[in-house]
């Protein structure tokens, strides 16, 4: 953590020598006065591409972008691991050749931009100290990685509408995170359904749940309800858990549908 300490010490004096207010540097860089404080207090971090676009807007003289191996090293060893009770669910996931989704109120972890993702944490009962947070941020956004893997694995997701209508974060980090869908969606091994909810029935209402195929095992299910994790290897079960996943993608809209709906979505915002 020195080196976040340090680096946003660094910031908070350019910035002071600049002339400019959290507010107003934050304005410059798309970042908001509170997430400059917490960078500046070294418990955010800094990342390289928000340390690229600072450099010459504080006339750093290459300062910022000078550090950034330092910062990724730094992000590399500081990162906060999975909590206990998910490691063994994000191992998994890490080499799983097949992973799919249903998600019923929030955007699965695997889609979610930064903003989104801190958005949520900060909003978590009981509260995460900032530190805590951005190390959960960071995290998140690491287990994003599977997708830069080849082979790819396949994915799917089947989103309940309501996942797209809530604006988490407000509207700017909504409307990034509903781009980040469509990004996501526009992968060859990736396929994104919407289930609306004009629908008037499905197999998925007892809850979300996902599905994955480690490399080399048979298919698992994993729950999570209100913080207590249930991983489900029984092939019985797995395979009731696959059948109604299999039936909801048939009765949701398709990928082209769902695409057209969450740009629709974009547009109104």
């Amino acid at each position: 953590m020195g080196v976040f300490a340090m680096v946003g010490r660094q910031l908070k004096l350019l910035r002071e020598r600049a002339g400019l207010s959290q507010s107003e540097f934050g304005a410059l860089v798309g970042y908001g006065p509170d997430q400059i404080s917490a960078m500046e207090r070294g418990v955010r971090t800094p990342r390289p591409d928000f340390l690229v676009k600072a450099d010459p807007i504080l006339n750093a003289d290459k300062m910022l972008i000078a550090v950034i191996p330092e910062v990724e090293d730094a992000m590399r060893r500081a990162r906060t691991r999975h909590p206990e009770w998910y490691r063994g669910q994000a191992e998994m996931e890490r080499e799983a050749v097949e992973l799919h989704f249903y998600a019923t109120h929030a955007v699965p972890g695997l889609l979610q931009t930064e903003d989104h993702a801190r958005a949520l944490f900060a909003k978590r009962r009981p509260f995460f100290s900032e530190e805590t947070i951005e190390k959960r941020v960071a995290d998140r956004l690491s287990r994003q990685q599977v997708f830069e893997r080849w082979p790819p694995p396949i994915v799917s997701y089947v989103l309940e509408e309501a996942v797209l209508d809530r604006p988490i974060g407000g509207v700017r980090v909504h409307a990034d995170q509903l781009r980040r869908l469509l990004a996501v969606g526009d992968r060859q091994n990736v396929e994104i359904q919407v289930m609306p909810t004009k629908m008037e029935e499905h197999p998925g209402v007892d809850g979300a749940f996902n599905l994955l195929v480690p490399k080399g095992h048979e298919q698992v299910a994993y729950l999570e309800v209100q913080g207590h994790p249930q991983l489900i290897i029984h092939r019985d079960d797995v395979r009731k858990i696959a059948d109604r996943y299999g039936i909801m993608r048939a009765v949701a809209l398709t990928p082209k549908e769902s695409r057209a709906l969450i740009a629709e979505k974009l547009e109104k915002l």
